[in-house]
């Protein structure tokens, strides 16, 4: 098989792309496992989705997307039961693939805790199990309340059925007077045989696998059913305690069996990442012998105070991983390749395929990147699959390893036709017809048309009402489809969204007469856009669509700058210094191209232009440009993106018009308690009693502001051995400056 396209050759744009193709059928995934039991794919191929999307995001942490699967945890709770609202959110794991992966994710932990790469570290390892995660609360050893993971933060009561668990006991000695038990309910290979079989003599309904008799059977309205399904459960974490169970994970472990929990016994201590590597394939080995569904092993830091230092990403653990079990190869025809527009104009290449079961999943689409791609080429102008190109009815081998869709990863030559044609990449937008354009140094061909592409706008709209922006229930990419550019009732842009129940002249006449709208999904959908009138500043910054502005990105925006009024001020200030900004980084490029005497003396006129416009640049839009791209996690890439945005006429109004529809709510004040709360922070030099990562989690977790450069705004300095030029500005500018010593009396235990 030939090599395919590593993630760390991989473009911003190609991966922006990638990651853009992420939500919409992940969140399905999500919703037919978690919530409705009733997956579409298998557990390990659902895991593979999710690979490519986790590698690029550590590649590229500014492309994070809102709706990003990292971000998504389980389901939302479904109707039925009472919603618990978990004491301390229930994580998920993120996903290894390889002895790289988890080389790399022990050396990741070394780097955070600035340790050696020969300092004693040990991790455990223990099995996947293949179930339902359910969260178990004792209160002075009793029982009182059992809930499934939900979507993390909220998830479903279930207690009268996990009392019917014959793993689960009702009461237990010994135990701190709060401690929730987490774990899996699963069900054996021998079971769920017996269980099909009894569904079959009586007419039930039989299950596809244990996994989802298990999750199907915990979440019975009638308690008496799930008594009668043979489950069980295995005891692997904890969420809210009184006190501490033990030291170490393996002792905490030990701590549950004794409490009369089972306990995986395959469950290891590990030194090394080696000895990982070696019990995962002792583990793999056994796996068709264990009488129960595993897909794959799960690495944990041993040292729970270790693990405290670590701390947690937006949904996962830094100090745990899952190992998972490989995923299939198929071949099959290529019968066609369409173009995609995505909302940021990027042409998007999609193969459509014969239909084939790869992993137990019937594919028909592959990704196929970009031209280059198509071509042979990588990100870098080297060769992949020997320089193979793909065509048109060639037969080509689909990959699941870690796409949201699959992608094509060889192709047979002995296979192909001979009239067979290389394939010509557009170079006018299929959608609008405009001219598509491909940047030096870009991979990827982007439509020219903005908003007048009609698959631009509908792109961006379908990322407004997405999950992570606005999350409009009852107004889903489907709804948006239907409703751009109607004849009646169009919504062409965000704001048309809020102004949609007064258009329908507020009797519901227009809406409720459509096919499959009626008053009472009209009326919904009216009381849902309303529920959204208040959002906040982070969410709505993400919603928009700005090229570059994920999730994080707009968190940190919403955090520097508090407010819409605040922001949109400073950027419109930043403005002339980001033309000249452009005009320099021109003038640059100008210099280097030089190719006649007359070409020559254009470039040069261009840099004196850029120069003048750099002398003209107030102080005023020099700081408030500095202070943009100095927010740290910013950049200049983002910060000419978002100016550009806000300095487009027709972007602008939008958002204006927007905006006028909303209440705005501002990211939740900072705690009093915190000496640096609200403070602006610059690290520089080397810190020697933790990493650069560790102190920047903590000062923000206090409510810190933490920047990359000094400016005026900057309140404190902390500087190491080997500050440079960050220190002689903070003495420039009278900034306090303070070593790491001083930085952690000052911030101690708060």
């Amino acid at each position: 098989m030939s090599k395919i396209i590593a993630v760390a050759e991989l473009t911003e744009e190609e991966a922006r792309e990638e990651l853009a193709r992420l939500s919409e059928q992940l969140l399905r995934a999500n919703e037919l496992y978690h919530a409705k039991d009733a997956p579409e794919i298998s557990d390990a191929d659902y895991d593979a989705l999710k690979r490519r999307n986790a590698e690029i995001e550590a590649r590229f942490p500014k492309l994070k997307r809102g709706d990003s699967p990292s971000d998504q945890i389980g389901a939302r709770p479904v109707d039925g039961f009472a919603k618990v609202t978990h004491a301390r959110r229930m994580m998920s794991l993120g996903n290894a693939f390889d002895d790289a992966d988890v080389k790399d994710f022990d050396r990741s932990i070394r780097k955070y805790l600035g340790l050696a790469d020969d300092a004693p570290l040990a991790f455990t390892a223990e099995p996947k199990i293949d179930g339902l995660s359910l969260s178990l609360r004792y209160e002075q050893g009793q029982l009182i309340q059992a809930a499934t993971r939900g979507d993390g933060e909220v998830g479903e009561n279930v207690t009268a059925n996990a009392k019917t668990v014959a793993d689960i006991p009702h009461r237990i000695e010994g135990a701190p007077d709060v401690l929730e038990v987490r774990g899996e309910v699963y069900m054996s290979h021998e079971d769920f045989d017996a269980l099909n079989a009894r569904q079959t003599e009586t007419g039930g309904k039989t299950f596809a696998n244990p996994r989802n008799a298990a999750a199907g059977s915990l979440r019975q309205l009638d308690a008496g059913i799930t008594r009668t399904r043979p489950l069980r459960f295995f005891a692997y974490a904890w969420g809210e305690l009184s006190e501490p169970l033990a030291e170490t994970q393996m002792d905490a472990i030990a701590r549950l069996r004794d409490f009369g929990f089972q306990v995986n016994e395959l469950t290891r201590l590990c030194a090394t990442a080696s000895e990982m590597l070696q019990h995962y394939r002792a583990i793999e080995a056994q796996r068709a012998t264990l009488g129960y569904d595993i897909d794959g092993v799960v690495y944990k830091v041993d040292d729970l105070s270790l693990q405290a230092r670590l701390g947690f990403r937006s949904t996962t653990p830094r100090w745990a991983i899952a190992h998972k079990f490989p995923a299939e190869l198929a071949w099959t025809r290529l019968e066609a390749i369409d173009i995609q527009v995505g909302r940021t104009g990027a042409l998007s290449p999609v193969a459509r395929l014969h239909p084939v079961t790869v992993g137990g999943v019937v594919v028909s689409n592959a990704t196929l990147h970009n031209e280059d791609y198509i071509v042979g080429r990588d990100a870098k102008g080297g060769v992949i699959r020997d320089g193979k190109d793909i065509r048109v009815g060639d037969w080509v081998q689909v990959y699941r390893a870690g796409d949201v869709i699959p992608k094509i990863s060889d192709v047979d030559l002995t296979k192909r036709f001979d009239n067979a044609a290389p394939y010509e990449f557009p170079s006018k937008c299929p959608e609008c017809g405009s001219d598509a354009i491909r940047e030096e140094g870009d991979a990827v061909r982007r439509c020219t048309g903005g908003l007048i592409c009609p698959a631009q706008a509908v792109e961006k709209l379908k990322h407004f009402v997405s999950r992570k922006a606005f999350d409009i229930e009852g107004l889903g990419a489907k709804q948006i489809e239907m409703f751009y550019d109607d004849p009646i009732l169009p919504i062409n842009t965000p704001a048309d969204i809020f102004t949609l129940r007064d258009r329908d002249a507020g009797n519901l006449a227009r809406l409720k007469n459509r096919d499959g709208w009626g008053e009472t999904s009209a009326s919904n959908l009216f009381a849902a856009i309303d529920d959204k009138r208040t959002i906040p500043f982070a969410r709505l910054l993400f919603a928009l669509g700005i090229r570059h502005v994920g999730e994080v990105g707009a968190r940190d925006l919403a955090l520097f700058y508090r407010n819409w009024e605040t922001m949109t001020a400073a950027i419109d200030t930043a403005r002339p210094a980001v033309l000249a900004q452009r005009a320099a980084d021109e003038a640059e490029e100008a210099e280097r191209i030089i190719a006649t005497e007359e070409g020559r003396r254009a470039r040069l006129k261009e840099a004196r232009d850029a120069a003048i416009a750099r002398m003209e640049v107030s102080a005023q839009a020099a700081n408030a440009w500095s202070d943009l791209i100095g927010i740290d996690g910013i950049g200049t890439t983002l910060g000419l993106s978002l100016s550009d945005a806000f300095a487009n006429v027709d972007e602008r109004r939008a958002f204006d018009d927007l905006c006028q529809h909303l209440t705005i709510i501002p990211p939740k004040a900072p705690s009093s308690d915190s000496p640096v709360a609200g403070k602006t922070v610059v690290f520089t030099g080397t810190l020697e009693k933790m990493t650069r990562a560790e102190a920047k989690a903590r000062a923000e977790a206090l409510g810190a502001k933490v920047s990359g450069s000094v400016s005026q705004k900057t309140d404190l300095l902390v500087a190491g051995p080997g500050a440079g030029s960050k220190a002689k500005k903070a003495a420039d500018l009278g900034v306090e400056t303070l070593d790491e010593d001083s930085w952690l009396q000052l911030i101690g235990d708060a």
